[in-house]
């Protein structure tokens, strides 16, 4: 079976969807292949930050109705340094920008929705996809999907794929650079049926090494643990992660952890990732496609967010006038901004963590550092502004 479009996306993520959202919009035609299932794609737990400029995004996509009316706006974020607290005010530092805690399967259901509502394509369990001719004018996407194969033909392909998916690895090798950076610790991350103990994030360096007090809902809370990046997380009982975060998180102003059953718990890896171009041919890659970041300043989803703000645009203006040259600089745009995020993140990963390489002398520079964060407003405001997200780049 074979069909035709105007731009074929691959991967049925936040980037692919909200793409094929933004492109409906400026009347373009889109067709979404997904590997995964319908309901994996809305139940797989990942990021849970959505930056300012995030949220305005899906707002102009019609796409924040139920964001809007469930999401957690934060005003900023404490670091707890040396069992103390200090509050980073975003709102005030930033000219009143916040962020909004809702969790990212939370998005795609929303942008499922509202695709399907709006007649727009989407093809789960797509097996063993390719994408195929993207150096000449007519690229095309195959699958099988109930034993028949398909084909979809389109002047573009976006690969919104993931790190592990088939558009990468399509283009030739030699053609990109990479970037790489793998962190000598990893995150233990639960879910757990509690109410949050804090009514924003708390970011806390502890000598035992960092951890997370986060939330998705104001009944399921969020915690992450610094561990070894080979950790084995059946070697951690409920009993054992509650005590370390106990531990780790304790103050000094009588505020207590509370606990509740934990549901869902996994080791994340930390590493940085990028790779230039993010074009080949008629091939785009947009979010993790393209680029990857440790979660320590929730950039991950938030990037994947301006890539395909900048790539709907250059698909809309040669769809619509023939110009090719926000096309050609696509790469160009993103980069300068996944470079800031990337600086940004480590910048966030090394302030908090503790390295097995450290020494006497780091750790002394470390706690200096922290010391003039909570201290500066000039420091103070720009870890705010990163947070926050810096303002989409003017087209």
């Amino acid at each position: 079976m074979k069909s035709e479009t105007q731009v074929g996306i691959v991967g049925a993520g936040p980037a692919g969807l909200l793409l094929s959202q933004l492109l409906a919009l400026h009347g373009v035609d889109s067709c979404v292949i997904e590997c995964r299932s319908r309901e994996y794609c809305e139940t797989r737990v990942r990021a849970g930050v959505l930056e300012h400029g995030t949220v305005e995004l899906l707002k102009q996509a019609g796409a924040a109705e139920r964001l809007q009316r469930e999401g957690l706006q934060h005003q900023g974020i404490y670091l707890r340094v040396r069992r103390k607290d200090h509050h980073i005010n975003f709102r005030e530092l930033t000219g009143g920008k916040t962020i909004t805690v809702y969790a990212q399967q939370e998005v795609v259901k929303d942008l499922i929705a509202i695709r399907l509502a709006g007649g727009g394509k989407i093809e789960f369990e797509a097996e063993d996809t390719s994408v195929h001719q993207i150096e000449g004018p007519d690229p095309a996407i195959r699958y099988r999907k109930n034993g028949e194969v398909c084909e979809v033909g389109c002047q573009f392909i976006a690969g919104c794929d993931g790190f592990h998916g088939v558009s990468r690895s399509s283009i030739p090798e030699g053609a990109l650079n990479t970037f790489d950076k793998t962190y000598p610790f990893a995150w233990l991350g639960i879910l757990a049926k509690v109410a949050p103990s804090s009514d924003e994030l708390v970011y806390a360096n502890h000598e035992r090494g960092f951890s997370l007090l986060s939330m998705r809902t104001p009944e399921i809370s969020r915690l992450y643990l610094q561990c070894e990046p080979d950790e084995d997380v059946e070697t951690w009982s409920d009993e054992r992660i509650w005590s370390e975060l106990q531990a780790r998180l304790a103050n000094n102003d009588g505020w207590s952890l509370k606990e509740g059953p934990i549901f869902q718990k996994g080791v994340t890896g930390m590493r940085s990732f990028v790779v230039e171009p993010m074009q080949y041919g008629r091939l785009y890659l947009a979010g993790d496609a393209a680029h990857i970041v440790p979660p320590t300043g929730a950039k991950g989803l938030n990037l994947a967010v301006a890539d395909v703000w900048v790539l709907a645009q250059a698909f809309a203006n040669f769809f619509h006038s023939g110009d090719h040259a926000l096309l050609d600089r696509y790469s160009e745009i993103c980069l300068r901004r996944i470079w800031n995020a990337q600086r940004f993140s480590w910048w966030m990963t090394s302030l908090l963590h503790r390295f097995p390489s450290d020494s006497s002398f780091d750790q002394r520079r470390q706690a200096a550092e922290l010391d003039y964060v909570v201290n500066s407003q000039a420091a103070s405001k720009t870890l705010a502004e990163n947070y926050v997200g810096l303002p989409f780049e003017v087209i």
